[in-house]
């Protein structure tokens, strides 16, 4: 394993480091309340970081959203990534790669995803969906969701097409609710039999797919070689059964989400040593407290814990590894380690820390949402397990 980035990754990553650190400012956090930072995210796009996920691949974006969790930036850059970018490349068919994936890397197209099981979502044989999912995070922002019914089969839904509720989450992250009424659906992959429901001739034979995109495999996704995603290269897209290529598209969002939450904790951490080490109590900084230096440091571990597990899961696939139980173990990490760390930001910053206008608040909220959206430690720590049991029987 090297974990080392490339030069084009580096590259990206610092770029995304100085454009949050300019625009995701307190100030601003705090001015768009509970919505999306419309200006940050022309300006994401504008400087080509959304594109690049698709030359940089899955690590490349875990690199990114490290340095959108360090600032919280209130913007739909790991949905649209995950959802839309990567999902179309990987599982689309040609004709919705060419179709979506440059609307994706200029943000004029924004997706979301409701994919977790088990799936309230029932489609027809002609595509039609129905169902209601409660609240899909960066609703309010997208064109397209991304939905997996209860067969776990992926369709993308226009926004337009449904009917989405304002609803409010834990974090500020423009949530709403889902409900599908009969809604046209496109199915990922374009499957038979899955063409766009309910529209035209021209906009039905878009979702259909030729005899080669058609091709499935019946391999669990833990020993499906996934290619990297990139636009540049069409031809490289890992076909699969519903089961394998939704078990795929969940598996990157819970690698790409612990990597949004090991920069959550290393910006709630890097505040809370800030203040410790400025902060003085009796004549000296609280820094200098043994007990303050201990709680700081099991932090900073469990933070290094978040990180080296994204990392290798999303190196894994990027290298068309195996990587379903090293996505869990990023994912359990993020959920138990990532609430412990948020917490402790907090603590530190004593009464200050009970201030909800404090920036450190904001880290909190975050941690705690991203802990519930990965499925909360136990749940995940159980499937995990019984996946392990699953492969140690089929060896």
């Amino acid at each position: 394993m090297d974990f080392t980035p490339t030069e084009e990754q580096a590259a990206a990553r610092d770029l995304a480091a100085r454009i949050f650190a300019d625009l995701a400012t307190h100030e601003r956090l705090s001015a768009a309340g509970t919505g999306s930072d419309a200006e940050l995210w022309k300006t994401l796009c504008a400087a080509g970081l959304m594109a690049a996920v698709a030359e940089t691949g899955l690590l490349g974006l875990v690199l990114l959203l490290e340095e959108q969790g360090r600032t919280t930036a209130q913007v739909p850059f790991a949905a649209s990534c995950v959802y839309g970018l990567l999902a179309v490349a990987a599982h689309g068919t040609p004709e919705q790669r060419e179709r979506l994936l440059p609307g994706i890397a200029d943000g004029t197209v924004v997706v979301c995803g409701a994919v977790s099981p088990p799936s309230p979502v029932r489609a027809t044989a002609s595509g039609r969906l129905s169902g209601v999912a409660p609240s899909v995070p960066w609703l309010r922002d997208a064109t397209h969701v991304l939905v997996a019914d209860d067969r776990r089969r992926l369709w993308l839904v226009r926004t337009a097409d449904a009917r989405c509720e304002p609803v409010e989450l834990t974090a500020p992250w423009s949530a709403g609710r889902l409900t599908l009424d009969g809604t046209p659906g496109e199915r990922l992959g374009g499957a038979a039999g899955s063409e766009r429901g309910g529209g035209t001739d021209g906009e039905a034979a878009r979702g259909r797919d030729d005899d080669a995109s058609a091709a499935v495999s019946h391999v669990p996704v833990s020993d499906v070689p996934v290619p990297a995603a990139s636009v540049a290269a069409p031809d490289a897209f890992a076909a699969g059964d519903a089961g394998d290529v939704h078990a795929d598209v969940l598996a990157t969002a819970r690698t790409a989400f612990a990597g949004l939450q090991a920069g959550v904790c290393a910006g709630s951490l890097a505040r809370a040593v800030e203040h410790t080490g400025t902060r003085e109590q009796f004549g000296r900084p609280l820094a200098t407290n043994q007990a303050v230096q201990l709680r700081a440091a099991d932090a900073y571990m469990d933070t290094e814990a978040i990180r080296v597990t994204a990392y290798e899961a999303a190196w894994r696939r990027d290298q068309g590894l195996p990587y379903a139980t090293h996505a869990l173990t990023a994912a359990w990490w993020a959920s138990e380690a990532g609430r412990r760390v948020v917490h402790t930001g907090q603590h530190l910053h004593g009464g200050t820390g009970a201030d909800l206008e404090h920036p450190v608040h904001r880290h909190f909220l975050w941690g705690r949402q991203l802990d519930a959206y990965l499925g909360c430690g136990d749940e995940v720590l159980q499937e995990l397990g019984e996946l392990l049991v699953r492969e140690e029987g089929g060896a």
